[in-house]
């Protein structure tokens, strides 16, 4: 018979560097997962993704057991990476904080393409193009 879910929790972590310390392990120690076991697991899996913010979708079932899936990184931190900049712009119609090419976009579509609601690359990339403008990036053409 298949386990029951308890509880999911969707956090975002750095890869390779979990640990219990707040805000990961109030979190895990409130489903009452085993908060090193997770740690160890989850460094193992991200290690290469070093770097990275990775989304984590982790369900507990019924018996403090708990499996994870690993995401692709948020759109935001792909982009900030791609452009070079800490943050985004806080007034991002009036101050532009960076620009990014077509070919760039392109390419963080790829890598979301399986997250986002999108049918093809093309839409991803349109996707993706409006998280570039809401954080006050500059789409050359």
């Amino acid at each position: 018979m298949a386990k029951k879910v308890t509880k999911v929790i969707k956090l975002q972590i750095p890869a390779g560097k979990a640990n219990p310390a707040p805000p990961l392990g109030p979190a895990l120690g409130q489903a009452g997962i085993n908060i090193g076991e997770f740690v160890n697991q989850f460094n193992d899996k991200t290690k290469e993704m070093m770097g990275d913010i990775v989304s984590t979708v982790i369900s507990v079932y019924d018996d403090r057991s708990f499996d994870f899936i690993l995401k692709s990184p948020p759109a935001s931190s792909l982009i900030l990476k791609a452009v070079g900049i800490p943050k985004g712009s806080g007034k991002n119609t009036t101050k532009k904080v960076g620009k990014i090419t077509k070919q760039q976009i392109r390419e963080i579509a790829e890598i979301k393409k399986e997250d986002l609601n999108a049918n093809d690359i093309e839409a991803a990339s349109k996707i993706i193009e409006g998280s570039c403008r809401s954080m006050g990036v500059e789409v050359e053409v």
